[in-house]
């Protein structure tokens, strides 16, 4: 029997699922009155209330017929893609990976570092399948105005900045697949 766990701080950001990023981002920016910080394409947008570069993230569903459909996530419904704890530092990160392996708990994806925010992650999954998140590292943004959002391009350097070469887990293949056409 084990005694290490992981050391979150507090709960950190999720991401959703959306039928409709535009009506969703809408709603979240008038209603809610969240601001954005980085869009990814029109297909993903991080949304803040506060300091962190995000605490709500919205992903487009794809079409059935789009060739992104069997990309991550792997959803055809609006819903919960992940949600996340903040941990201390990139050494935390690293304890965290022994930790979760000696638990048995399977690994998703990561260590990677994400363009939008720059954090570092990791996904793993609970016993219910849910995917859990820590990160750490993540762009903080000034509550003063002066923060202009960025549309990053979706591609792999906006998913992973290291490229997948520091996952401790083998990569899905449709993200191998993305990184060997960005080299040609």
């Amino acid at each position: 029997m084990t005694t290490s766990k992981l050391k979150p701080r507090r709960l950190g950001h999720m991401v959703l699922m959306v039928r409709d990023i535009q009506k969703s981002a809408k709603f979240y920016t008038e209603v809610m009155g969240l601001e954005v910080s980085d869009w990814i394409g029109e297909n993903m947008v991080f949304l803040r209330a506060g300091v962190d570069h995000h605490d709500l993230a919205l992903a487009q569903l794809p079409d059935k017929d789009s060739p992104d459909y069997n990309d991550l996530p792997r959803y055809s419904r609006p819903g919960l893609e992940h949600f996340s704890y903040l941990i201390d530092s990139e050494e935390e990160m690293e304890r965290s990976v022994k930790v979760l392996q000696e638990h048995g708990v399977e690994i998703v994806r990561g260590i990677g570092r994400h363009g939008p925010g720059n954090n570092l992650f990791l996904v793993f999954k609970d016993p219910d399948g849910n995917n859990v998140e820590v990160y750490c590292e993540m762009t903080q943004i000034p509550q003063d105005g002066r923060h202009q959002a960025e549309v990053w391009e979706r591609n792999l350097e906006s998913f992973d900045q290291y490229r997948l070469e520091r996952f401790v887990v083998p990569p899905p293949a449709h993200l191998v697949e993305s990184k060997t056409r960005e080299k040609q």
